[in-house]
């Protein structure tokens, strides 16, 4: 397999550290507010690849932190407090506004399929690991007191731009939205790694340390919780493209400060999931989130299908009219499930051949659009029925679209809707036999709500001359004389 490494800008094969396992480390939310449909996007992306990973037969430990404290309004260390904002917008403390919005971000990642990690940390749980390393940072030179907090000394690395060709001089205060100046700092891309002295008297959640009362940066939490469950050596690390710079970018500085060798071999980013307007926010338009989607009658999947048919380092432009085609493409993929018949014995080399085809696309940088285009060979292969549905079930193991249990489902509704419906006998003469032909199939695409299918097919009898009518009892023509 191959993955696309942010770190040398370059696909490189994969090799873990320890052959057959792997240690995967993903940021997780800062639970201050609903995730929107942009971040989820990312969670998505990372789950296709440990559900991959697991299917080419890894054993692979997944790690995620809960942000709960220190993550403030600017990656760049200033602005306000994410926590302590959305407290005060709720009138609840800190501890409860994090309880509601950690549930409620699983609750989403379960409605899209998304495992949850093996390991899922909040930051508020590793107090004393971030004391520990922010000491060794201080005694190997690495770390400094000014104005009561602790920083990171920038100046100390050869390379601390990894992810970017930036020179210090290039690192305007201001050049990133909320970013100010904090005279503490010796260098201007110094980061903090423990508050003391902040402007924040009303911080909720505060604990006790070597150099006063005080809460973690956010950077800090992530090196340590990875640190904690998987040890001095990562292979995967992953996060949206934003996170690179600097948030992974200081990540790298104090662990590898800390641990004295490299830390982690490969970075994954996934790219921004955009609407016309430009990057998806919290503060900018319609707050796009899973429920409002559902709330507009979206099955949750179908905005998975909708990720899942781009590429994971290509922006994705999000509109309605986007996801309703998603939503198309995704009802029409069921309906031709739902058509196979489980008849035949399995095929052993039809599977192999069609199952190498759906390998290839992913062992080629998690290419997922390739892996449904595989998908499709599968349904329009001459193999028998038992065969092309073993290949669906083994294919969603990684793609994760409920393929067979909504395919089942649309199965269930047609035949019951057929023992339902009045018999109508079809009629002896040819034309006419085509054309109640073509309105049952017109029918069956609104059922499945592929209306550009349902439009076509009565713009395909209209040009024969024959004028539909839809009525409460069913559909009835005439032809034009």
């Amino acid at each position: 397999m191959k993955l696309y490494n942010s770190l040398t800008r370059k696909k490189e094969e994969f090799v873990p550290i320890e052959p057959g396992k792997v240690k995967m480390y993903t940021c997780g939310p800062t639970v201050y507010h609903f995730a929107h449909i942009g971040n989820l996007r990312s969670y998505i992306m990372e789950d296709v690849l440990e559900r991959y990973l697991r299917y080419d037969g890894y054993d692979v430990t997944r790690v995620m932190n809960i942000t709960d404290v220190g993550h403030l309004s600017s990656d760049g260390d200033t602005g306000e407090d994410k926590m302590l904002k959305g407290a005060k917008r709720e009138k609840k403390s800190v501890l409860e506004i994090a309880k509601f919005y950690t549930d409620a971000f699983f609750d989403d990642c379960k409605k899209l399929n998304i495992k949850t990690p093996d390991v899922v940390e909040p930051a508020t749980g590793c107090i004393d690991d971030f004391i520990t390393v922010i000491s060794s940072l201080i005694e190997k030179g690495y770390a400094y007191e000014a104005g009561g907090n602790i920083y990171f000394d920038t100046s100390k690395l050869k390379d601390y731009y990894v992810f970017h060709n930036f020179n210090e001089e290039d690192l305007e205060v201001g050049v990133r939205e909320g970013v100010e100046a904090d005279g503490n700092k010796r260098n201007k891309a110094d980061f903090v790694l423990w508050f003391t002295k902040s402007k924040f008297d009303d911080q909720e959640l505060k604990w006790d340390s070597p150099w006063g009362v005080g809460y973690p940066g956010w950077h800090i939490e992530c090196s340590c919780i990875s640190m904690k469950h998987l040890g001095e050596y990562l292979d995967i690390h992953c996060g949206g493209i934003d996170n690179a710079f600097p948030h992974h970018t200081n990540e790298i500085a104090q662990s590898e400060a800390y641990l004295g060798h490299k830390w982690c071999n490969y970075w994954f980013h996934i790219l921004h999931l955009n609407t016309s307007s430009g990057k998806m926010s919290k503060s900018k338009g319609e707050f796009l989130t899973v429920s409002l989607l559902e709330s507009k009658g979206y099955n949750p999947i179908a905005y998975r299908m909708f990720c899942l048919g781009s590429h994971y380092r290509k922006s994705l432009v999000f509109t309605y009219e986007n996801l309703d085609n998603a939503v198309i493409s995704y009802n029409k993929l069921i309906q031709k499930i739902a058509a196979v018949k489980d008849e035949g014995e399995l095929d052993a080399e039809a599977f192999d051949a069609l199952k190498s085809e759906f390998k290839a696309a992913l062992d080629n940088d998690i290419n997922t659009s390739l892996a449904i285009t595989a998908l499709y060979s599968v349904l329009k292969s001459k193999t028998n029925g038992h065969t092309k549905l073993a290949l669906i079930e083994d294919f969603d193991r990684v793609l994760a679209l409920n393929l067979l249990s909504e395919a089942d489902k649309a199965r269930k509704e047609a035949e019951k809707e057929s023992a339902e419906a009045p018999t109508e006998e079809l009629s002896d003469d040819p034309f006419i036999r085509s054309i109640q032909e073509k309105i049952a199939a017109r029918t069956a695409a609104k059922k499945a709500k592929n209306y550009a299918e349902a439009d076509a097919i009565r713009n395909e009898l209209e040009a024969m001359g024959v004028i539909l009518t839809d009525t409460a009892k069913g559909t009835t023509f005439t032809i034009k004389q």
